[in-house]
């Protein structure tokens, strides 16, 4: 199944310039959902003791891999969001800083961690999870996304780990 065909582009969203990858018209596809999550697991070459998703798109495609790979599945989410002791790792973004946390009891030291998420841009998100995750104690074995947008380098960002995605665009 050719899951590019699955997603809607959206021109001029959420401002000009943009071309907005719209995942629900793939999510609302049984047959297009199932096949993308099954193909994610696929790209799975070794084991993986917990999946890590961020906030928010990242946690349907990572709690779904996580119950294939039979992992457990940890959130991360954006400061403030988790009601108990976290951990934090503070970001540049492009206009600004974010702070992500994870809960401090989420990941034991040398677990075996994949990240999972469904768009990787410019890579910014991705690399603020996977160093948050090594400062808890994992291992990062690898990061999956659905969608890659290739303009946009942000497997450069990520070249000290093993990235991988389904669907690429190149504008």
């Amino acid at each position: 199944m050719d899951l590019k065909t699955k997603i809607r582009v959206i021109e001029g969203f959420p401002s000009v310039g943009i071309s907005f990858k719209d995942i629900t018209t793939l999510l609302q596809d049984k047959d297009a959902f199932y096949e993308a999550v099954n193909m994610l697991c696929d790209l799975v070459d070794t084991k993986v003791d917990i999946v890590v998703g961020p906030e928010a798109r990242g946690f349907m495609f990572a709690a779904v891999t996580a119950y294939k790979l039979k992992a457990g599945f940890v959130p991360i989410r954006k400061k403030g969001k988790l009601p108990f002791d976290t951990e934090q790792y503070t970001y540049d973004l492009e206009y600004g800083v974010d702070t992500i946390e994870i809960h401090k009891d989420a990941i034991s030291k040398g677990q075996k961690v994949l990240l999972v998420d469904d768009l990787l841009a410019t890579g910014g998100t991705l690399h603020a999870c996977a160093k948050l995750v090594e400062k808890c104690g994992g291992e990062v074995v690898g990061i999956i996304t659905l969608i890659e947008l290739e303009e946009l380098k942000g497997k450069d960002k990520l070249s000290e780990y093993n990235v991988k995605s389904l669907i690429s665009y190149d504008k």
